[in-house]
């Protein structure tokens, strides 16, 4: 008769066995994958491929940046005339603003169907052979939709066009370079991370987007493509724009252990106003299609207008909303003033996404989870006058919504450190996004990435899918 301990070596030694035999088998399918030609080659020309792509993709970007910047300034000046001006000037506002963006939502529409909204629901079904890729036509449709839409104010971030135009771009010189279907569609997700490096000078943050949410895999050819892809593109995005992070943020303090129950809190609130953020935007969408008899200009300029008022009565709460996170960040503002602003935001937010112009989710949702924090924050300091920097809360909480909203709390936690330089919040981060996640499964809320995806017109039929 065996005894237990005999049961258990036996066991271990299968499994030990059926490891080695996985890894044999890994190393198979490698070699298979590479096809007898030239492994070495191969990858360091889709190396070199994807540093040339992420260039190109940097110079992009950052032309992308500048320009929103210009286009802000430009509206701020111009609310500020028209002021002046009185009535005069408030119907001016209306009327630049609603028909910037019927403008661009009416491009979009004519000229490049798949630059409406984010695009990284497009990306993530072209790299999953769902969709052909976007032609080189739609980043001039993008670009100008862009700068348009967002420079009137809408509440919409600038990552969502740059990772698109920046995929487009990455795929149209895998195409030049000659590679082949596989190494152009990795090279589509590395260029979309180089986008997002790029718009909010996170290079780390670029290469785990694209290995977490776009692929959700990790091989030795995906990883060195996004790598290249990110480092080519910040290079040239700090030569142009500077290397100094996105935001200004003093350093906190290692937090105690006292504050993981507080971080854990703040993580289940941002869980459940993630999942109402989700469920927003999916209702403006489906009163946009229910509107969809409509012409799409027309609903773009009622937005527009909307965007109009809201920049004529608070400027500082139109575009994409970088300011504000800034000042929730220094702890700065009223409980009730920050508030105010959060729920005007959360509402604007989702209804600007229905205007059917190009623009991102990610800045609006950083501005959110930097107003849920301090609120939270200045909350439990209220009653608890030894609790944490309220700062160190908005930090938090801009890592928690994100995980929230689009269920990637690496790519969350890493791009927040990189844009504020808090690298002593990892572990508040890490806790508050494990809540963060977990509210939003229990609701049943699917990422919203998922959810827009699902609304794509996919046509895998015409996309020849790789041999396997």
């Amino acid at each position: 008769m065996r005894t237990p301990w005999l049961e258990i070596e036996a066991l271990q030694r299968a499994f030990a066995l059926s490891v080695l035999r996985g890894s044999n088998n890994g190393r198979e399918r490698i070699m298979d994958n590479t096809e007898t030609g030239e492994p070495s080659h191969g990858l360091v020309m889709l190396a070199a491929s994807s540093l040339l792509a992420g260039t190109a993709c940097g110079l992009l970007g950052t032309l992308f940046r500048f320009s929103l910047e210009s286009a802000d300034r430009v509206r701020n000046v111009f609310i500020g005339w028209a002021h002046t001006e009185h009535l005069v000037g408030f119907i001016g506002v209306l009327l630049a603003t609603s028909a910037a963006t019927a403008f661009a939502a009416n491009l979009v529409k004519r000229r490049a169907p798949h630059a409406i909204g984010s695009g990284i629901p497009h990306v993530e079904a072209v790299v999953s052979g769902d969709l052909p890729p976007a032609p080189l036509a739609l980043v001039p449709v993008k670009f100008v939709g862009g700068v348009l839409a967002i420079g009137a104010g809408l509440a919409l971030g600038r990552e969502g066009p740059t990772v698109q135009m920046a995929s487009t771009i990455a795929n149209w010189i895998g195409t030049l370079l000659r590679r082949n279907a596989d190494d152009c569609r990795i090279l589509i997700a590395a260029g979309a991370g180089a986008g997002l490096a790029t718009a909010f000078n996170a290079p780390i943050a670029g290469a785990v987007f694209v290995l977490e949410e776009l692929l959700r895999r990790f091989d030795m050819r995906t990883t060195v493509a996004a790598l290249g892809a990110s480092a080519g593109a910040i290079a040239v995005a700090r030569l142009m724009h500077g290397d100094a992070p996105d935001f200004q943020f003093g350093v906190p303090p290692h937090p105690g252990f006292g504050t993981v129950p507080a971080y854990l809190l703040l993580g289940a609130v941002t869980g459940l106003l993630g999942a109402a953020y989700c469920r927003a935007i999916l209702w403006a969408l489906a009163i946009a299609d229910w509107l969809s008899h409509w012409p799409v200009y027309v609903r773009g300029a009622l937005i527009g207008a909307a965007a109009g008022v809201l920049a004529w009565c608070a400027p500082d709460l139109a575009g994409g909303g970088d300011p504000l996170t800034q000042r929730a960040l220094l702890g700065a503002g009223e409980l009730s003033g920050v508030a105010v602003a959060f729920v005007i935001r959360f509402g604007f937010g989702a209804v600007s996404y229905a205007a059917g112009t190009p623009g991102g989710l990610f800045a609006p949702m950083l501005v959110l989870g930097a107003q849920a924090g301090l609120i939270f924050g200045r909350i439990g300091f209220l009653w608890f006058p030894d609790f944490a920097d309220p700062g160190a809360f908005a930090a938090v909480g801009m890592t928690a919504f994100f995980a929230a909203v689009v269920r990637a709390p690496v790519t969350g936690i890493v791009l927040v450190t990189e844009m504020t330089g808090g690298f002593t919040l990892l572990l508040p981060m890490l806790t508050a996004c494990f809540t963060a996640m977990v509210v939003p499964i229990m609701l049943h809320c699917p990422p919203i990435y998922d959810s827009l995806g699902e609304r794509l017109p996919h046509k895998a039929s015409q996309v020849v899918r790789p041999a396997r």
